[in-house]
Parts: C-alpha cells; sequence; structure tokens
C-alpha cells in the first residue's frame, strides 16, 4: 500500500466512527421530534428544531470531511468499502442507545465487514495522479460516463415521483435506493472538488475553471437530495437495517460509476481484481446477515378509520363476529363499531 493509499484508508475509517454515530443520535433527534409534531416520513420539519438532531448533523459533516479528504489520497474503489465499519459501529450504539437487539449473527456480520474490508485495503489500485479540474471534466464527459449519469437520474425520478409517494413507507429499497443513486454522482463530484482543493493548495489554482464550480453545484444539490431522503429512510425504519442496506447500494452504485469515470481497474492484474471483489462480496455477505436479523419498525397508520387502496379494514362487531369492509363499500356496518383489529395488505 501507498503512503497516499495509507492516508485515504486511516481518513476512511475515521469518518466511518464518526458517521456510523450520527445515524443514532440522529435517529434519536427524529423520535424525540416526531412526538411534538408530524414525522420527517409525511413532510414534518420540527426534527430542524430538535437539538440532539443537529448534534446527528454535526458528527455527521465532520465524518463526511474526512470522508471527503480520504478521496482526495485514495480512489472510490478503496475509501467506499471502508463505510461498512460505520454500520459496525451504528449497530453497536443502535443495541445501547435505540434499544435495538443485537444478536449473536450480527457479530458473524460485524467480522465478515471487518475481514473483507481488510482484503480490500490490500488489492485496493494506487491513485491516479491528475494535473487539472479540466481532466476531470475529460472523464466526467466521456460517453460511457454520460450515459451513466443520464440513466441514474431517470431512475430516480421514476423513484422520487412515482414510487416515493405510493410505497416510500413500506418499502425500504424506495428511500435509500434514491440515496444511493444519487450518492454515487456525489463521490464523483466530492473526488473532482477534492483534488481542485488538493492542486490549489500546491499552488496551481483551479477556482478560475468553470468546471470546478460545475461540479460544486452538482455536489450541493445531491446533498440535498440524499439528506431529505435519509431522513424519511431512518424515520421509517430500523437503523439497523437501513445502514447496511445503504452501504450495499451506495458502495455498489459508487463503484460501478468510479470504475466508469476513472477507470480504476485499469492496469490491474486479474488476481488483484478478483481479490478485491471477493473482499466486496464478504463485506455485502455481513451486511446482508445484519440485515436478515433485523426486523423493520412498523409504519404508522395515519387513518384508522377510512380503509385506503388496496386496504381492506377488518373491524369487529357487537356480538364478536368480523365485519370486513372492502373499499367498494361505503355503506356503514349494520352493528356497532368496537374497534379496528388490523389492517392489511393484499393484491
Amino acid at each position: 500500500m501507498t503512503s497516499t493509499n495509507f492516508t485515504g484508508f486511516l481518513l476512511a475509517v475515521v469518518s466511518s466512527a464518526f458517521i456510523g454515530s450520527s445515524f443514532i443520535i440522529k435517529k434519536k433527534g427524529l423520535q424525540l421530534a416526531s412526538a411534538d409534531g408530524p414525522r420527517a416520513s409525511v413532510g414534518g420539519y420540527g426534527y430542524l428544531l430538535q437539538p440532539l438532531w443537529w448534534v446527528g448533523m454535526i458528527t455527521m459533516i465532520v465524518g463526511e470531511i474526512a470522508n471527503f479528504v480520504a478521496y482526495i489520497y485514495a480512489p472510490a474503489v478503496l475509501v467506499t468499502p471502508l463505510g461498512a465499519l460505520s454500520i459496525i459501529v451504528s449497530a453497536v450504539l443502535a443495541h445501547f442507545l435505540l434499544k435495538e437487539k443485537l444478536q449473536k449473527m450480527d457479530v458473524l456480520g460485524c467480522l465478515l465487514c471487518i475481514v473483507g474490508s481488510t482484503v480490500v485495503v490490500l488489492h485496493a489500485p494506487d491513485e491516479k495522479s491528475l494535473t487539472s479540474v479540466q481532466e476531470i471534466w475529460e472523464l466526467a464527459t466521456q460517453p460511457a460516463f454520460l450515459s451513466y449519469t443520464a440513466s441514474a437520474i431517470a431512475v430516480t425520478l421514476f423513484l422520487v415521483l412515482y414510487c416515493a409517494p405510493r410505497y416510500g413507507q413500506t418499502n425500504i429499497f424506495v428511500y435509500i435506493g434514491i440515496c444511493s443513486i444519487i450518492g454515487s454522482l456525489t463521490v464523483m463530484s466530492v473526488k473532482a472538488i477534492g483534488i481542485a482543493i488538493k492542486l490549489t493548495i500546491e499552488g496551481s489554482n483551479q477556482a478560475f475553471y468553470f468546471q470546478t464550480w460545475i461540479f460544486v453545484m452538482v455536489l450541493l444539490t445531491c446533498v440535498m437530495v440524499q439528506l431529505n431522503y435519509l431522513n424519511m429512510a431512518l424515520d421509517n425504519f430500523n437503523t439497523a437495517v437501513v445502514s447496511p442496506i445503504y452501504y450495499a447500494l451506495f458502495t455498489a452504485f459508487t463503484i460501478l460509476a468510479s470504475a466508469i469515470m476513472f477507470k480504476d481497474y485499469s492496469g490491474q492484474s486479474i488476481s488483484s481484481i478478483v481479490s478485491e471483489l471477493c473482499g466486496l462480496i464478504t463485506i455485502l455477505s455481513g451486511t446482508t446477515i445484519l440485515h436478515s436479523t433485523k426486523e423493520p419498525d412498523s409504519p404508522i397508520l395515519t387513518d384508522l378509520y377510512t380503509p385506503l387502496s388496496p386496504k381492506v379494514s377488518w373491524y369487529i362487531q357487537g356480538n364478536g363476529e368480523p365485519w370486513k369492509q372492502k373499499e367498494e363499500d361505503a355503506s356503514s356496518p349494520p352493528f356497532n363499531l368496537i374497534t379496528v383489529v388490523r389492517q392489511d395488505h393484499f393484491k
């Protein structure tokens, strides 16, 4: 491992510790805010007045800054998989602070993440030397990466406009999918801006190039989208479920984007590539185990009387016999309503 890669490795580890902690702190802040007003998942912004949420936000910013600097010194295929360490931090803290169960299989998942991360670090490609932001712009405007960007934007719009209003609160992959896809573009922008800052510090001012400011605008836009939908995901689902799924999807899309834009695997031996992929699969296996042992939080029902398509409402009549009202039956039940037993989805 080169000295620059090692520096990037250390920064990535520090970043993971802070980011993993921020998940738990922000979750706690969201819980406190939801007790006094609408949840973030239904458009509430009360968490902005919650000090604990801001503590979590600051913790995440510190972690992201460390992550930002890590991308300057090491390739994305090294820095991004090390995010698995944040999952370990998040799962352990969730057990103690949020009372979310940490089972024996979770420990196995954490160990797999550590082993996989070690393999990835040992076989990661070296960082390529770039001398100006214009070189990065040429990489970003090559046909292959432009096709990836267009596809990412199209899928994100579909998830935001069609899937999120219908399935966002019941399907964890909607909100996290948006965060992960946009996150891959965020990382590419971070990489470009980081290199521009590094070159500027070394004496070659990159602020005069318009490409630098385009990368800045893309970064700010992507970060705002990520934060919004990450808040929604955390507010609806168990933290120990959100973290590994977000990591797995985010890592996959980021490595794909980086491989297309920066050609990270160009010049590497087949054995190194295979070893790194095995390490990545090991990490993903660990996150899968962590996911499989957790149950998502139950979505909150905002209306217990009116059945919303495609739901069926079950009620208990006075003599204890069930009465079922389908959505097309607008008439009142011929008996006294006692209580709501459940609401189930059906196809």
